[in-house]
């Protein structure tokens, strides 16, 4: 046998194996009835261990293609392709082989375990139930008729919700713009994916900030664009890294998170924002900002939207109603040049026919009443109470083991531990304790005892129970370590 399993790859090696032969049984190189090479002489050939070659046996005889028979080894199915045979398609090597990459197993274990009542989710980046406007809407769709056309609405969103929303940004984000310049998508994620997918080529190279959500996004990998990092300090991303970024690897796009970033709870200083966007016009690099938490500022003064300041049509500004006021309406939206909108509204077309005609009324309803801006004084309200509870926790738990800058908006603060820890190990034992929260490498920290606590999620009391829940869990790794380094 000329060929061999590639120890380079990713795939595992009964696999490469099990595929090897159903690839050579379906082009008749090893016809029905034929015996296959017994394990042992297999093992040998391949240099690999007898257990993987029972491991790729089976498979292949799960799938239908070989039999296993007592005292006499491996043969292909005698009716393989005989009318009354029936395979089962291999679902393993589709879910393996499809182009688009699944999120870190991190990242799914802790999206699956905060669905979990006992856990304190000091990790979900969505609100409370208790911060979204649950009775206003409710109070909405009792009292006002909904007498929209149910069939396919404009490519771009209903005309009506934009317009509402380009009032919404003036009053709040001091953006100019009207209905023509918006798309409506469903929340960010899929504004950022339609951006990739539609502005950008596999090999292409952008910036973005580190640490950083982004840095946590598949889609970037699976659009083949290659990434490169913005360090951020307590004034934000640094815009003086870009330039050498964009001499090094011609930087296509720019991707900010300007206003209490997620997950550092930082703001761009004005001088920054005002430098990136020189850099922008300089260098013919168009910004993404991203802007999900920018109306949540605490004191209600804000720091102005890198699109308000942009003069020159730089900027594709994206926000939505998720973090404000609903995630379940998946309300997101997309403001730039007529040019751009209208070729990502063809994609969005594509995708999904346009946005549902429902959440659409229900949200151009909201913005256009009076309960919107009480909501979000109470919003803000609440946010920061809820920062101040995570505060007091950590200095009362963990006033000598922990650091992090206090954020003035948002609901994101980040930290750092003052002594080196495995963050795997202390994600998996915290969930173990009863809390979950986000460890930096998932958002591209490299270095070890970072943590990301989200505090929009829980309500005033439980986050207080996590972050003791959280100590417990250090002194009791720190405890381990100690007993382990005496021995």
């Amino acid at each position: 046998m000329d060929w061999k399993p590639d120890r380079m790859l990713s795939k595992p090696i009964y696999k490469q194996i099990s595929s090897y032969f159903e690839e050579m049984i379906s082009k008749g190189v090893y016809p029905a009835n034929e015996m296959l090479p017994s394990e042992r002489t297999l093992a040998t050939q391949l240099q690999v261990n007898r257990s993987t070659i029972k491991s790729a046996y089976e498979e292949l005889e799960a799938l239908g293609i070989v039999e296993r028979v007592k005292g006499s080894g491996t043969k292909v199915s005698s009716n393989i392709w005989g009318i009354s045979h029936k395979r089962i398609p291999n679902w393993g090597r589709y879910v393996e082989d499809g182009s688009f990459l699944p999120n870190i197993p991190m990242v799914q274990k802790i999206r699956t375990i905060t669905q979990e009542p006992n856990i304190v989710n000091l990790a979900s980046g969505e609100l409370s139930p208790h911060l979204m406007p649950t009775e206003a809407i409710r109070e909405i769709i009792s009292t006002q008729p909904f007498s929209e056309n149910l069939g396919y609405d404009h490519p771009q969103g209903n005309e009506e919700l934009r317009e509402a929303l380009a009032s919404f940004v003036h009053k709040y984000r001091c953006i100019k713009t009207d209905s023509e310049s918006i798309l409506i998508t469903s929340g960010a994620q899929q504004a950022i994916h339609l951006i990739v997918e539609c502005l950008l080529k596999p090999g292409d190279a952008i910036a973005i900030e580190n640490p950083s959500y982004s840095y946590s996004l598949p889609l970037f990998k699976t659009a083949g664009i290659r990434t490169y990092l913005l360090s951020v300090d307590e004034q934000g991303a640094n815009p003086e890294e870009l330039i050498s970024l964009h001499k090094k690897h011609r930087i296509r796009m720019v991707f900010l998170n300007p206003s209490y970033q997620n997950p550092t709870g930082t703001s761009l200083s004005t001088v920054r924002r005002e430098r990136f966007l020189a850099l922008s016009s300089e260098l013919g690099i168009p910004i993404i900002e991203d802007d999900p938490y920018g109306i949540t500022s605490y004191s209600g003064k804000m720091n102005p939207a890198l699109k308000s300041l942009d003069k020159d049509g730089n900027v594709l500004y994206i926000s939505s109603l998720s973090k404000v006021v609903s995630s379940g309406l998946r309300i997101g939206w997309v403001i730039g040049p007529q040019a751009v909108i209208q070729r990502l509204a063809d994609a969005k077309q594509q995708i999904d026919f346009g946005h549902s005609i429902f959440p659409q009324w229900v949200a151009k309803t909201f913005l256009n009443s009076t309960y919107i801006e009480e909501h979000i004084k109470s919003l803000r309200v609440e946010l920061s109470q809820r920062r101040d509870e995570l505060d007091v926790s950590l200095r009362n738990f963990l006033a000598d083991k922990i650091s992090y800058h206090l954020p003035e908006g948002g609901i994101h603060l980040w930290c750092k531990l003052n002594q080196r820890m495995n963050e795997n190990k202390l994600i998996e034992e915290s969930i173990k304790n009863g809390v979950a929260f986000v460890p930096g490498k998932i958002l591209g920290n490299m270095e070890e005892s970072y943590v990301r606590f989200t505090y929009g999620r829980e309500d005033l009391g439980r986050i207080s129970e996590g972050i003791y829940r959280f100590s417990e869990t250090i002194k009791r790794l720190e405890y381990e370590y100690k007993q382990t380094n005496r021995k």
